[in-house]
């Protein structure tokens, strides 16, 4: 693994196999948070799922990665590119970090070697992000790195017995370049 994908705090690397409790904890966690509820899963169904990841051959632009401590070497959460637009330039990301290892940058500093990659690499031109709009710590982490909210979906998604706005945030690649370099 090269120094690319190593900061001070995280290590991202692809997922293994041994990781499906840490995204059946990630899960667990996201709906205690009221951000989503699914229906449970088995641990098999992670097993399965962590093992087809941990196989699969490389979906373009899109891809899953797990956020490493880099002091212990501990899986603290996950950093994905969603959907990829080549044509347009544009990219959907997301980022999960796990109860006990939020606020202390992990989140950032993922994001950030997501986004480099992501333009610097790949030669895309903006990155986009979802986040539901009472969710005002992941709102705060957009806002840090320099996204811009460019859009609010009233009412769009449902969970938890209600309809919750979804706000949209953006960032283009010389606005990374300029606040991140």
């Amino acid at each position: 693994m090269g120094a690319f994908w190593v900061g001070e705090r995280v290590r991202l690397r692809g997922v293994e196999p041994g990781d499906w409790g840490v995204f059946m904890r990630l899960a667990e966690e996201e709906e205690l948070s009221g951000d989503l509820v699914q229906v449970p899963r088995s641990a098999e169904r992670f097993r399965a799922w962590a093992g087809e990841e941990a196989g699969a051959s490389e979906d373009g632009d899109r891809f899953r990665l797990v956020v490493e401590d880099v002091v212990t070497g501990d899986a603290v959460g996950s950093v994905g590119v969603h959907r990829a637009d080549p044509r347009s330039g544009s990219f959907e990301y997301g980022v999960t970090i796990g109860d006990g290892h939020r606020r202390k940058g992990y989140a950032a500093e993922a994001v950030v070697m997501l986004l480099r990659y992501m333009f610097d690499e790949r030669r895309y031109h903006k990155a986009e992000a979802r986040v539901f709009a009472h969710n005002e710590p992941s709102l705060a982490l957009q806002r840090q790195l320099g996204f811009v909210e460019e859009g609010r979906l009233r009412d769009h998604m449902f969970h938890s017995g209600r309809h919750h706005d979804l706000v949209l945030l953006g960032i283009l690649d010389r606005e990374f370049a300029d606040r991140h370099r």
